[in-house]
């Protein structure tokens, strides 16, 4: 299989792009990486590559902050269009970016394309949960606005992907709402509420309130990408500073920095399976092709972890599969 990444996208790029599509090549040399960027750059950082990893040269970087539109339209050389190219036009078979999330959105429906029956596609990150089984939340950022129909196909493409890619053969599907009851929340999930009732080829367990995500409630989250963004910022935010408080309360003393060697191990597992980096990158559901948002600070072991996952959807026939069900061919 071949993946593009975007080499250029990301808030340490080029070089935690380079380390993950070097890690990455090091451990599935059946898998074959594209660097898309500037040339000139990317050279300096692969001296000693593998024959697996190759560049394709994009004179054109999108911005953090550009819009998103303008940017994608304007700059067809820039290495996250060019990489969105490469998969529509059957070059790659998937595309990993760390960039401008909306220009990537808009690489998705302008170069990539749309799946035939999605109106909206949406961005689908794993949430880590208490029993290491996670949740899919979708869509978490890729949509402000949402209407009912988009929620029910959000449900569909959730299901799948956690059948095909997790093995879960029947996902229970949740929708994020400020109470279990069904007549809870606006006008937006009290019309999605019946919808996803009435669907016969998902698992619908009700509203999921946002504190019951953690727990495992349901194995896919439905939301708009405005209240799911920020579900998501909160847990991010929230993490981060639980473990910011625990550094401090263990420095207190040499009592406590005794207890913390003690507890070393624990604690780097825990903070393992909250930390975004683990998880690599959210799939864009609903595209032509597939295409996974790293996270905007991702690392190298983030870089490589949204390969990890780019070939799983991609051996699992994800993009297929989501295309037959949504189309019924």
């Amino acid at each position: 299989m071949l993946i593009a990444i975007d080499a250029m996208g990301g808030d340490h790029a080029p070089e935690s792009n380079v380390e993950g599509a070097l890690s990455a090549a090091a451990e599935w040399k059946d898998t074959q990486i594209v660097l898309v960027g500037d040339e000139a750059r990317l050279a300096p950082l692969l001296a000693n590559k593998p024959s697996n990893v190759t560049v394709r040269h994009a004179s054109e970087v999108i911005g953090g902050d550009e819009e998103p539109v303008k940017a994608v339209r304007r700059k067809k050389d820039s290495s996250m269009v060019v990489a969105g190219r490469m998969v529509r036009e059957g070059e790659a078979e998937a595309m990993i970016s760390s960039g401008n999330t909306g220009a990537l959105m808009t690489t998705g429906l302008l170069v990539v394309g749309r799946m035939e029956g999605i109106e909206r596609p949406a961005l689908a990150p794993m949430i880590p949960t208490l029993d290491d089984v996670g949740v899919l939340a979708l869509d978490l950022g890729a949509n402000m606005d949402a209407k009912p129909q988009h929620l029910a196909q959000y449900a569909l493409m959730g299901s799948i992907y956690r059948n095909k890619v997790h093995g879960i053969v029947r996902p229970r599907v949740g929708l994020l709402n400020v109470g279990a009851e069904p007549g809870k929340g606006n006008e937006l999930t009290k019309e999605a509420y019946p919808l996803l009732e009435s669907m016969t080829n998902i698992h619908f367990v009700g509203n999921v309130e946002a504190r019951d995500v953690l727990t495992g409630a349901c194995d896919v989250l439905v939301c708009d990408g405005f209240a799911g963004n920020i579900l998501l910022k909160t847990l991010e935010g929230t993490a981060g500073a639980m473990f910011s408080l625990l550094k401090e309360q263990f420095s207190r003393s040499f009592k406590t920095k005794l207890g913390a060697a003690m507890l070393m191990p624990e604690l780097r597992a825990l903070k393992g399976k909250l930390d975004y980096k683990e998880h690599g990158g959210a799939p864009l559901l609903g595209l032509s092709g597939l295409v996974v948002k790293g996270h905007g600070s991702s690392d190298g072991n983030a870089v490589k972890n949204a390969v990890r996952q780019a070939r799983l959807a991609l051996q699992s026939g994800l993009v297929t599969g989501i295309s037959k069900e949504i189309s019924g061919k």
